[in-house]
């Protein structure tokens, strides 16, 4: 008999929404300010997924990368000129049909993010009805961010549903990696910033092309 799942994890930035664009406005108008090179939009695919430490270690050039107090200073001025272009995200096609399903059927859904915690807050709130998700977990220090599964696996026991009875869905290594670890289903998403094959590299039972192939290849039950 097929296994039903009893709550459902998401992914933000690839996965619920598409906020490349902005993402990658905000970094190269911190490196501006600091006279660097700048980086094009595809290359901001595989800077993300980390958290924003990482994107701006990743974004900046490789020597001042290396200074940590130079970077928590560039991570600072980036998430001031992130909370200025936020107008080009929105929710990937067909995600609030899935959502407003799986709230109609009663199964708990839940947001674990490496985006630092205020901007997915804001982003959540304005763009998804409220009580969308009964958790949103963004990037809170000192927890240790994904894909370690302390986050996750905390969310889990709040819904009082086993690891082996939710689904984690995410559109990179990262997220298929959280989900391995915690013991989650990890099911990879196509439409975000990563390919197919890493996602099936790093453990993905299942890929969805679009957001209601969902309920053809999962199946749910009320706990």
């Amino acid at each position: 008999m097929e296994k039903e799942y009893q709550a459902a994890i998401f992914d933000l930035d690839g996965t619920l929404i598409d906020s490349l664009e902005d993402l990658a406005i905000s970094v190269n108008e911190m490196l501006a300010s600091y006279g660097f090179p700048q980086h094009e939009l595809a290359e901001y695919r595989y800077f993300l997924g980390n958290g924003s430490r990482k994107l701006v270690e990743r974004a900046l050039p490789a020597e001042r990368a290396k200074d940590p107090t130079f970077v928590d200073t560039a991570m600072k001025r980036y998430q001031s000129m992130y909370e200025k272009h936020r107008s080009h995200t929105k929710p990937f096609a067909g995600i609030l049909d899935v959502l407003n399903k799986l709230k109609g059927m009663g199964i708990p859904c839940g947001v674990c993010t490496n985006k630092h915690q205020t901007a997915a807050d804001e982003i959540i709130a304005r763009l998804f009805p409220k009580d969308t998700f009964s958790i949103v977990m963004g990037d809170r220090p000192p927890l240790p961010v994904k894909p370690d599964p302390t986050k996750v696996l905390m969310m889990a026991k709040e819904y009082g549903v086993r690891p082996d009875r939710v689904a984690y869905f995410g559109d990179t290594s990262v997220d298929m990696d959280t989900a391995v670890n915690a013991g989650f289903l990890p099911v990879g998403v196509l439409w975000g910033f990563r390919p197919r094959e890493e996602l099936l590299e790093h453990g993905a039972k299942i890929l969805l092309a679009h957001p209601m192939e969902l309920f053809e290849n999962i199946s749910f039950l009320k706990k």
